[in-house]
């Protein structure tokens, strides 16, 4: 009997860490969509920096979470013995790769939002303060209790915060973090005339839709594997996805009448906003959260670069920062009983983790940036820019006649 509950206990390690492994990958994957997303948005003489960001970018972000951001979060260190780190077939450190991928998403939100005429190394520097001390911070308090906010709040409002998959923690955090940082960039040069807009067309279409791709069929892995175990993966979550996935493509494409960049952001959208509630919502309230998602960010993308002046390359504070938000917010609503949902979820405990993720974000934001901004810069110069970070940066274009 004690050989065979070692070989279910020895079973069940070994599924759950190879689980959590598939997972990891997917949402590693995602990073090439990210990647390709921001390549066909940008302009042609800066697809080369594009992809160079968002690989230096993970690799900076490992680094920094793994020596400080995952300690800092959950208290877990990794320098010991290999023995220990291999216990239970490695599961501590799969997990910690899962994590990781969800960190090193942060950069690469900010990514899309300073495109063009962002400086390279600064970058980096931002990358590395970001994903070693103020995305942990936040992540600590949601998803490992530090500082006691969630007991508070289950305590005063009879639920903690509710964010199975990252809406705020991961999405809502990015999209604000940017905010600061495209603020604090200005607008590209040539943006604005007269005080008209100029519109810079995205340089391949192609190349955005497969982005999109990428990161959606990545998304049910970032989503579903969130449980982390196989015993708490549920079908529920899957469906929840794809139905807010859905949603918010119809709803990009009929706000943003037939648009194929808002078409391929819908989805996005309907997949940021359903990642808090996915494992609570009934798959029509997903749907909705998934459809209001794609109409906010067709809107919120178009005053943000029209009325408002603000330079958000690839529209990621309305795509992640608004729409991150709305899914903590919607979270509280569909996740109830009596609209359909399992229930066990506070309106005013959502309202409170999203408001605390935007005030994290938008503090260690303006204070990262503002830091590098004062002693490095972070901005190129009017003829870098004028001649394109790939040119300026790499030396080299994306593609040659030769």
């Amino acid at each position: 009997m004690e050989n065979l509950n070692s070989a279910v206990e020895n079973l069940i390690h070994g599924s759950n860490t190879l689980f959590i492994l598939m997972g990891a990958v997917m949402v590693l994957a995602m990073h090439a969509g990210f990647a390709f997303l921001e390549v066909g948005t940008v302009r042609q003489k800066n697809q080369v920096n594009a992809l160079s960001k968002i690989l230096s970018d993970f690799a900076v972000s490992t680094l920094a979470y793994f020596f400080v951001g995952y300690w800092i979060a959950y208290g877990v260190t990794f320098l010991e013995p290999a023995s220990a780190l291999a216990a239970d077939h490695g599961y501590a450190l799969v997990k910690f790769f899962f994590l990781l991928t969800f960190a090193a998403a942060i950069p690469a939100i900010i990514s899309g939002g300073i495109a063009e005429r962002a400086k390279f190394y600064p970058q980096l520097c931002a990358t590395l303060l970001i994903v070693a001390f103020v995305y942990p911070f936040f992540e600590g308090i949601v998803w490992n209790g530090n500082f006691g906010l969630q007991d508070w709040l289950k305590n005063s409002f009879g639920a903690s915060f509710h964010d199975f998959a990252g809406s705020v923690v991961v999405h809502a955090v990015g999209g604000w973090l940017a905010f600061g940082a495209v603020v604090l960039l200005g607008h590209r040069d040539g943006r604005y005339r007269d005080g008209r807009l100029v519109a810079f067309a995205p340089s391949n279409i192609p190349f955005l839709a497969l982005g999109s791709w990428i990161l959606i069929v990545g998304w049910f892995g970032f989503n579903v594997m969130s449980a982390q175990t196989l015993q708490g993966i549920s079908g529920l979550v899957a469906v929840n996805s794809l139905m807010a996935m859905v949603g918010g493509t119809v709803a990009a494409l009929l706000v943003g009448r037939n648009d194929p960049g808002f078409l391929h952001n819908g989805p996005l959208a309907g997949l940021v906003a359903v990642c808090a509630g996915s494992d609570l919502m009934h798959p029509v309230g997903a749907l909705a959260t998934g459809a209001m998602a794609g109409g906010l960010f067709v809107w919120a993308f178009t005053a943000t670069q029209v009325k408002w002046r603000i330079d958000d390359v690839l529209g990621v504070w309305p795509l992640h920062g608004l729409c991150g938000v709305w899914g903590g917010i919607a979270c509280g609503i569909f996740g109830q009983q009596d609209l359909g949902g399992l229930g066990g979820v506070s309106f005013v405990s959502q309202l409170i983790g999203s408001g605390l993720g935007i005030l994290v974000a938008l503090v260690g934001g303006f204070a990262v940036y503002g830091l590098l901004k004062s002693t490095l810069g972070i901005r190129l110069s009017q003829e870098e820019e004028y001649y394109g970070a790939d040119l300026s940066v790499h030396k080299i274009g994306a593609t040659s006649q030769d």
